[in-house]
Protein backbone atom coordinates (compact mmCIF):
# COMPACT_ATOMS: atom_id res chain seq x y z
CA UNK A 1 0.00 0.00 0.00
CA UNK A 2 1.59 3.66 -0.82
CA UNK A 3 0.94 5.79 2.09
CA UNK A 4 1.77 9.56 1.57
CA UNK A 5 3.06 11.65 4.44
CA UNK A 6 1.28 15.03 4.84
CA UNK A 7 2.59 16.97 7.84
CA UNK A 8 0.33 19.65 8.82
CA UNK A 9 2.67 22.97 9.34
CA UNK A 10 0.22 26.00 8.24
CA UNK A 11 -0.66 26.50 11.85
CA UNK A 12 -0.30 30.17 13.12
CA UNK A 13 0.65 28.72 16.81
CA UNK A 14 -1.33 31.65 18.02
CA UNK A 15 -1.36 29.82 21.97
CA UNK A 16 2.46 30.02 22.29
CA UNK A 17 2.29 34.01 20.81
CA UNK A 18 4.95 32.97 18.98
CA UNK A 19 7.65 35.31 16.54
CA UNK A 20 9.05 32.30 15.39
CA UNK A 21 7.29 29.72 13.23
CA UNK A 22 5.92 26.83 15.08
CA UNK A 23 7.63 24.34 13.03
CA UNK A 24 10.81 25.58 13.09
CA UNK A 25 10.76 25.95 17.41
CA UNK A 26 14.05 24.34 18.01
CA UNK A 27 14.11 21.08 19.85
CA UNK A 28 17.54 19.27 20.24
CA UNK A 29 19.31 21.71 18.52
CA UNK A 30 17.34 20.92 14.97
CA UNK A 31 13.66 22.64 14.05
CA UNK A 32 11.22 20.31 15.17
CA UNK A 33 9.81 19.71 12.04
CA UNK A 34 12.93 18.22 11.03
CA UNK A 35 12.66 15.17 13.73
CA UNK A 36 8.90 14.87 12.33
CA UNK A 37 10.45 14.55 8.85
CA UNK A 38 13.57 12.43 9.64
CA UNK A 39 10.95 9.64 10.96
CA UNK A 40 9.59 9.70 7.85
CA UNK A 41 11.98 9.28 5.72
CA UNK A 42 13.24 6.49 7.75
CA UNK A 43 9.46 5.12 7.80
CA UNK A 44 9.19 1.80 5.88
CA UNK A 45 5.46 2.06 5.23
CA UNK A 46 5.50 5.94 3.86
CA UNK A 47 6.43 5.87 0.00
CA UNK A 48 6.07 9.90 -0.46
CA UNK A 49 6.32 12.77 2.07
CA UNK A 50 3.98 16.46 1.51
CA UNK A 51 4.42 19.83 3.96
CA UNK A 52 0.90 20.88 3.95
CA UNK A 53 2.24 24.59 4.60
CA UNK A 54 0.34 28.05 4.41
CA UNK A 55 0.92 31.79 4.33
CA UNK A 56 1.23 31.50 8.22
CA UNK A 57 4.23 29.40 7.70
CA UNK A 58 6.65 30.27 4.36
CA UNK A 59 9.92 29.76 6.33
CA UNK A 60 8.94 26.07 6.82
CA UNK A 61 7.94 25.96 3.23
CA UNK A 62 11.60 27.17 2.20
CA UNK A 63 12.76 24.46 4.94
CA UNK A 64 10.81 22.38 3.56
CA UNK A 65 11.77 22.85 -0.52
CA UNK A 66 15.53 22.89 0.95
CA UNK A 67 15.67 19.08 1.91
CA UNK A 68 13.87 17.90 -1.58
CA UNK A 69 9.91 17.64 0.15
CA UNK A 70 7.32 19.12 -1.96
CA UNK A 71 5.06 21.41 -0.51
CA UNK A 72 0.93 22.96 -0.62
CA UNK A 73 0.08 25.82 0.08
CA UNK A 74 -3.54 25.54 2.05
CA UNK A 75 -5.39 27.87 3.61
CA UNK A 76 -4.29 27.53 6.65
CA UNK A 77 -7.66 27.02 8.78
CA UNK A 78 -6.58 24.30 11.26
CA UNK A 79 -5.68 20.92 10.80
CA UNK A 80 -9.09 19.18 9.87
CA UNK A 81 -9.43 21.22 6.99
CA UNK A 82 -6.16 22.05 5.44
CA UNK A 83 -5.75 18.10 5.54
CA UNK A 84 -8.95 17.80 3.54
CA UNK A 85 -7.63 20.97 1.24
CA UNK A 86 -4.52 19.05 0.58
CA UNK A 87 -5.86 15.42 -0.06
CA UNK A 88 -8.55 17.42 -2.60
CA UNK A 89 -5.71 19.08 -4.34
CA UNK A 90 -3.65 16.33 -4.87
CA UNK A 91 -6.10 14.03 -5.41
CA UNK A 92 -4.43 11.55 -2.84
CA UNK A 93 -5.03 7.79 -1.44
CA UNK A 94 -4.44 6.47 1.45
CA UNK A 95 -2.60 9.54 3.80
CA UNK A 96 -1.10 9.66 7.06
CA UNK A 97 -1.55 13.19 8.08
CA UNK A 98 0.84 14.26 11.17
CA UNK A 99 1.25 17.17 13.13
CA UNK A 100 4.73 18.94 12.40
CA UNK A 101 5.29 19.49 16.40
CA UNK A 102 5.85 16.03 17.58
CA UNK A 103 9.76 16.13 18.47
CA UNK A 104 10.03 12.47 19.50
CA UNK A 105 8.25 10.59 16.86
CA UNK A 106 10.05 7.56 15.19
CA UNK A 107 9.93 5.73 12.52
CA UNK A 108 8.95 2.24 13.83
CA UNK A 109 5.76 3.89 15.66
CA UNK A 110 4.63 5.57 12.82
CA UNK A 111 5.10 2.06 10.61
CA UNK A 112 3.02 0.70 13.42
CA UNK A 113 0.50 2.82 12.87
CA UNK A 114 0.12 1.85 9.51
CA UNK A 115 -0.01 -1.06 10.06
CA UNK A 116 -2.51 -1.03 12.39
CA UNK A 117 -4.51 1.05 9.98
CA UNK A 118 -4.23 -1.30 7.35
CA UNK A 119 -5.22 -4.62 9.86
CA UNK A 120 -8.37 -3.14 10.89
CA UNK A 121 -9.99 -2.65 7.39
CA UNK A 122 -12.02 0.83 7.96
CA UNK A 123 -11.28 4.01 6.06
CA UNK A 124 -10.28 6.35 9.07
CA UNK A 125 -8.23 5.89 12.11
CA UNK A 126 -7.06 8.43 14.79
CA UNK A 127 -3.93 8.16 16.65
CA UNK A 128 -5.31 8.95 20.61
CA UNK A 129 -3.58 9.35 24.10
CA UNK A 130 -4.91 8.92 27.33
CA UNK A 131 -4.91 12.20 29.45
CA UNK A 132 -3.67 10.20 32.31
CA UNK A 133 -0.74 9.86 30.25
CA UNK A 134 -0.60 13.67 28.98
CA UNK A 135 -0.56 14.45 32.53
CA UNK A 136 1.95 12.20 33.81
CA UNK A 137 4.28 13.73 31.28
CA UNK A 138 3.24 17.23 32.33
CA UNK A 139 1.37 17.95 29.76
CA UNK A 140 -2.17 19.27 28.96
CA UNK A 141 -4.54 18.57 26.61
CA UNK A 142 -7.29 20.64 25.43
CA UNK A 143 -9.75 18.67 23.45
CA UNK A 144 -10.63 15.23 24.10
CA UNK A 145 -13.58 12.59 24.45
CA UNK A 146 -14.59 9.84 26.43
CA UNK A 147 -13.33 6.35 25.86
CA UNK A 148 -14.03 2.96 28.17
CA UNK A 149 -14.08 5.23 30.86
CA UNK A 150 -10.84 7.33 30.26
CA UNK A 151 -10.72 10.90 29.00
CA UNK A 152 -8.55 10.15 25.37
CA UNK A 153 -6.99 13.56 23.61
CA UNK A 154 -6.02 13.48 19.69
CA UNK A 155 -2.21 13.11 18.93
CA UNK A 156 -2.51 14.64 15.80
CA UNK A 157 -2.14 11.80 13.96
CA UNK A 158 -4.49 9.95 11.55
CA UNK A 159 -4.42 7.84 8.72
CA UNK A 160 -7.73 7.98 5.99
CA UNK A 161 -8.64 6.79 2.57
CA UNK A 162 -7.99 10.02 0.92
CA UNK A 163 -10.32 8.48 -1.69
CA UNK A 164 -13.42 8.92 0.68
CA UNK A 165 -12.53 12.47 2.11
CA UNK A 166 -15.84 14.15 0.79
CA UNK A 167 -17.91 11.50 3.18
CA UNK A 168 -19.70 13.39 6.18
CA UNK A 169 -19.26 10.16 8.40
CA UNK A 170 -16.59 7.39 8.00
CA UNK A 171 -15.93 4.58 9.84
CA UNK A 172 -12.94 5.65 12.45
CA UNK A 173 -10.73 3.53 13.97
CA UNK A 174 -9.30 4.64 17.00
CA UNK A 175 -6.05 3.76 17.89
CA UNK A 176 -4.78 4.32 21.64
CA UNK A 177 -1.06 4.90 22.09
CA UNK A 178 0.44 5.97 25.62
CA UNK A 179 4.09 5.73 24.10
CA UNK A 180 5.89 8.93 24.98
CA UNK A 181 6.78 10.27 20.80
CA UNK A 182 2.93 9.93 20.17
CA UNK A 183 2.59 12.00 23.71
CA UNK A 184 4.42 14.71 22.99
CA UNK A 185 3.39 17.53 20.90
CA UNK A 186 4.42 20.72 21.19
CA UNK A 187 1.45 23.90 21.98
CA UNK A 188 2.50 25.73 25.02
CA UNK A 189 6.34 26.95 26.09
CA UNK A 190 5.70 24.61 29.10
CA UNK A 191 5.72 21.76 26.59
CA UNK A 192 8.57 23.20 24.40
CA UNK A 193 10.49 22.78 27.61
CA UNK A 194 9.41 19.53 28.75
CA UNK A 195 10.19 18.35 24.77
CA UNK A 196 13.42 19.24 25.14
CA UNK A 197 14.02 17.75 28.66
CA UNK A 198 12.81 14.22 27.15
CA UNK A 199 15.28 14.65 23.90
CA UNK A 200 17.89 15.50 25.86
CA UNK A 201 17.29 12.20 28.13
CA UNK A 202 16.87 9.95 25.15
CA UNK A 203 20.02 11.04 23.77
CA UNK A 204 22.14 10.36 26.91
CA UNK A 205 20.39 7.24 27.17
CA UNK A 206 21.45 6.35 23.44
CA UNK A 207 25.00 7.25 24.48
CA UNK A 208 24.83 5.05 27.65
CA UNK A 209 25.01 8.31 30.01
CA UNK A 210 21.52 7.21 31.61
CA UNK A 211 21.80 3.97 33.55
CA UNK A 212 18.53 4.01 35.18
CA UNK A 213 15.50 1.79 34.53
CA UNK A 214 12.66 3.81 32.32
CA UNK A 215 9.30 2.22 31.56
CA UNK A 216 7.43 2.74 28.65
CA UNK A 217 4.02 1.55 27.17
Amino acid sequence: MGVTALIMAGGKGTRMELSEEKPLLQVGGKPVIIHVLAALKNAKRVSSIVGAVSDYTPKTAKLLLKHHVSVITTPGKGYVSDMGYAVKTLNLRTVLAIGADLPLIKSWVIDDIVEHYERCGKPALSVVVSMEKKTKLGLGGKYGFELGGKHMVPAGINVIDGRRIDEKELDEEIFVSDRKEVAININTVKELRIAEELFQKGTQKKLGYDRTTQTSV
